[in-house]
């Protein structure tokens, strides 16, 4: 018989800052070894959620509780953080935020050095854990030097280490490159499945996170579980698309050929989904197919010739001899792993790193001329971190800020932030303090801060992290608005979704070269190309290279052109 680990019986919380509850009447039972994915709109109360079992709630955010949380045999509000911390581990989405020693080695060895153990036996353990995540050759190393995947095994170690019965990851792959993603999901399972421990995963990426099954998807809407199914369950349903969020593209593929997906087996595994005629029913898409569209010249805005940089005279080109067209009016992205270049790409374009080599030309006129504020008023930067653009307490103001400075009238700016914070999905927490808001919320103050200034380019650094779908799509479908009016957009993601829906050209990089420049379906249907930079394969190509089909890049073609057509109606 399994044994309860978690219960949430009739609980409900309520922050003292807010008129109603977060959580509402939760009923709700994991077991011990189970794994359960955790999916939801932003502000859902997923989040709220897992604090209840870390114990953050009650202790570091206070609020009204009714009901009743048990971990283990633990009463949640009986219970001090310090005892709740050796059941439950936590994995945060800002692995930054988590780091506490010098080097990988301190830093894994942080908990026992707190328990006072003997200096050999930590030795010992610390090595057995960085083998495990496979930093065992990175002890020595700063863990701010590390790659993205690196940083999250770091921070997995540091808490494995203490051998708690519950892991909770907080969106373990929203900075990860996609290759980077699929190596944390198959390392969180492979944990899973040699430690016994219970795992919960909160990640709005449903897709990548089902790269290795899970027992249950739990999906959150407005403070309430909506559902509680197995994936297969799940995906047999329209509950994903009623409550905002993104199903996996070969189930909407499958939707739109008419499979009723009731007679459909393993539908959460792409590599072992099987239906009766599912082959025949599929190539009805191939059928639903728009002419190709045209591309219209389009006249170029800013060129790179031959651009080199490097930080330390001795370390390795960050940039090497780069040479691209970025033209007027087009929406593209750049993609490739962590530390490819893509970021100092954009450093050099903005005038925040100065090249050691090339040219850059804007508009006929020599770049390299302007300043730094003169590039700001042709080009918006968002960066990753929203945190590090983020300069006054109130949203409003933040969003105005720029406005201010150029000296536009009062009247003017409240209409123009007004329309932005509607765009982006904020305004009614046009009056809050930015202290109040999650990562995804500030990651949207960031946006609109720059697209109020509206610039001739705008260079988006992951626009879509943290982010639900509801405000991906509303995000997304302004960026086009923005984009139709001849606006370059520009887009730095690990989002492949994106990257195919919303792009027409996407630039490949790898160790400082720009490895591709071609359409977003020819990139992601390019297995040697896929690899090579660490992306990941279009679920779309994957499913119909299972069934089978004669021409796997022409179905995944036509599903972007239909799909689209759909989502433009």
């Amino acid at each position: 018989m399994r044994k309860p680990l978690i219960t949430f019986d009739n609980f409900t919380f309520q922050y003292h800052s807010q008129a109603e509850p977060t959580l509402h009447n939760i009923d709700l039972t994991i077991y011990e070894g189970e794994k359960v994915l955790i999916v939801g709109p932003s502000g859902s109360g997923k989040s709220t959620f897992a604090q209840c079992i870390n114990g953050l709630i009650p202790y570091s955010y206070e609020g009204e509780i009714t009901g009743r949380v048990k971990i283990g045999d633990k009463d949640l509000t009986k219970t001090s953080l310090f005892d709740l911390s050796f059941d439950v581990g936590t994995v945060l989405q800002d692995t930054d935020g988590q780091f506490i020693g010098l080097t990988v080695g301190e830093d894994v060895a942080f908990a026992l050095e707190n328990d006072e153990v003997p200096q050999k036996e930590m030795k010992a353990e610390v090595k057995r854990w960085t083998e495990v995540v496979g930093l065992n050759d990175f002890l020595q190393h700063r863990p701010q030097d590390l790659s993205g995947g690196q940083k999250q095994r770091v921070s997995m170690a540091g808490i494995l280490i203490d051998e708690a019965p519950i892991l909770l990851f907080d969106e373990p792959l929203a900075n990860l490159d996609p290759q980077a993603g699929k190596e944390a999901i198959a390392l969180i399972d492979e944990i899973h499945q040699k430690t016994k421990t219970t795992v919960l995963i909160i990640e709005h990426r449903l897709e990548d996170v089902l790269y290795r099954s899970v027992d249950r998807v739990l999906v959150f809407n407005d403070g309430r579980v909506v559902s509680d199914l197995s994936p297969d369950d799940l995906l047999k349903t329209n509950i994903l698309t009623e409550q905002g969020i993104r199903e996996p593209l070969y189930i909407t593929a499958m939707k739109y050929a008419g499979v009723d997906l009731e007679t459909v087996e393993h539908l959460s595994d792409i590599e072992k989904v099987q239906a009766p005629n599912l082959k025949e029913q599929m190539g009805k898409l191939m059928t639903k197919q728009s002419q190709p569209l045209t591309p219209s010249e389009l006249a170029p805005l800013l060129e790179l010739k031959n651009v080199t940089y490097q930080y330390n005279k001795n370390d390795r080109y960050v940039l090497d001899d780069i040479s691209v067209m970025f033209n007027r009016g087009e929406i593209l992205s750049v993609v490739g792993k962590n530390g490819a270049g893509k970021s100092t790409l954009s450093k050099a374009i903005c005038g925040f790193v100065t090249p050691q080599s090339g040219k850059m030309v804007w508009d006929g006129k020599d770049f390299s001329q302007f300043s730094i504020k003169e590039r700001a008023d042709k080009i918006g930067f968002v960066m990753q971190n929203p945190n590090q653009m983020i300069s006054k307490k109130m949203i409003f103001d933040e969003v105005a800020l720029g406005l201010v400075l150029k000296g536009i009238s009062e009247e003017e700016i409240t209409i123009r932030v007004e329309n932005v914070l509607k765009i982006c999905g904020l305004y009614s927490y046009r009056h809050w303090p930015i202290s109040a808001l999650s990562f995804g919320q500030k990651k949207r103050v960031t946006i609109a801060s720059i697209l109020v200034l509206e610039p001739e380019m705008i260079i988006l650094d992951e626009p879509t992290a943290g982010q639900d779908f509801k405000h991906y799509t509303e995000m997304m479908t302004f960026l086009k608005i923005l984009n139709g009016m001849g606006i370059t957009i520009v887009m730095i993601t690990h989002d492949m979704h994106l990257m195919l829906e919303y792009t027409d050209r996407a630039l490949v990089l790898f160790g400082g070269k720009i490895i591709a420049d071609t359409t977003p379906v020819k990139v992601l249907t390019d297995s040697r190309l896929v690899e090579q930079a660490s992306l990941k394969e279009t679920s779309l190509f994957t499913f119909a290279q299972h069934l089978g089909m004669d021409d796997p890049f022409l179905f995944t073609e036509n599903f972007m052109k239909y799909d689209q057509e759909v989502r433009l109606k």
